[in-house]
């Protein structure tokens, strides 16, 4: 096995800007950053994690706490930060947490010398955190923190605009408990409606519901929102569960009623199978990395993405 003393022969360096180079520190001549990269490359070379830590005073972990329950989103999350992780030298400790407390719990447990940093993704609970190292991602954000939060209100309005594009008008919306956002939500909605001189109908809207599926049956039961053309639902998994109940009652998807994910599409090999809104997790997680490397508010602070409008190419169906 290769030894830090092989590198330090081969790069013609000093072990110490081996050590520099490996543990990402400023000040390195390119040249020799490069010849140690590459006689890393040729030994196969593995630095000791721990030595490692004790010289930089880092542990080169990144702890994540994972509140979100949707499990396409979360394997969405974990993939796009592990691949800009690793282009760093960073490694991931993850932990899961479906409460408040559990939430805190964990992050009490991460920041007893384990990772630098650490993120927070997907609560839907408020959480008043003050620590500098922590970064809230897709949260229900309390107070000055450092967050990367998605443009709920858009991202509504932009799926009613285009669903009216459609000639659907009568546009029904689910938002089930707990999912979050439900203002951001409504506010897109409603400014979608009033752009495009449309009424809003309270019948057609059921906020926090505790079912999607008891939700949906209320709109088919009730003979003033039966006509319903198009629902915007949640995310993907809300989507799953409605289509089928539409389908029982004999509704055609899209044809009868076009079903909107707000956050991810389903699929079929390659392509979407019904409109949705999508974010990208590579270009989150570039920000979260970029903060991290250089540690200054001006980089993150709060910063609000906006996702794409992805449509089914019907000709392909």
């Amino acid at each position: 096995m290769s030894t830090i003393n092989d590198v330090s022969r081969l790069a013609g360096v000093s072990k110490a800007t081996v050590s520099r180079v490996l543990s990402g520190t400023r000040g390195v001549k390119e040249a020799s950053r490069q010849a140690v990269l590459k006689a890393v490359d040729e030994l196969n070379y593995r630095p000791n994690v721990i030595a490692q830590s004790l010289f930089s005073q880092s542990t080169g972990c990144i702890g994540v706490i994972c509140a979100q329950d949707n499990i396409n989103q979360t394997t969405g999350y974990l993939y796009a930060l592990e691949k800009q992780l690793s282009q760093h030298q960073k490694h991931l400790l993850l932990r899961f947490a479906n409460t408040k407390s559990e939430v805190m719990s964990a992050l009490e447990e991460l920041s007893c010398g384990l990772c630098d940093d650490i993120l927070i993704i997907g609560a839907r609970f408020p959480l008043n955190i003050q620590q500098d190292n922590v970064i809230l991602v897709d949260c229900t954000v309390s107070g000055d923190v450092n967050s990367i939060q998605f443009d709920h209100a858009f991202a509504t309005e932009t799926a009613c605009n285009y669903l009216i594009s459609q000639g659907r008008r009568q546009i029904a919306l689910i938002q089930p408990h707990g999912s979050g956002f439900t203002e951001q939500v409504l506010l897109g909605y409603k400014h979608a409606l009033e752009k495009n001189f449309l009424p809003f109908n309270r019948n057609l809207v059921f906020m926090d519901s505790t079912s999607s599926s008891v939700a949906l049956q209320e709109l088919l039961n009730n003979a003033t929102t039966l006509n319903f053309n198009a629902l915007l639902v949640a995310d993907e998994q809300e989507a799953q569960r409605v289509i089928p109940q539409l389908q029982a009652f004999n509704k055609s998807v899209p044809d009868d009623i076009m079903v909107f994910s707000l956050a991810g599409s389903l699929q079929l090999p390659g392509i979407p199978t019904i409109p949705a809104i999508e974010y990208s997790m590579d270009a989150m997680a570039a920000r979260i990395v970029g903060w991290l490397n250089e540690k200054t508010q001006n980089v993150l602070n709060s910063c609000v993405l906006r996702g794409d409008l992805i449509i089914p190419d019907v000709r392909r169906r």
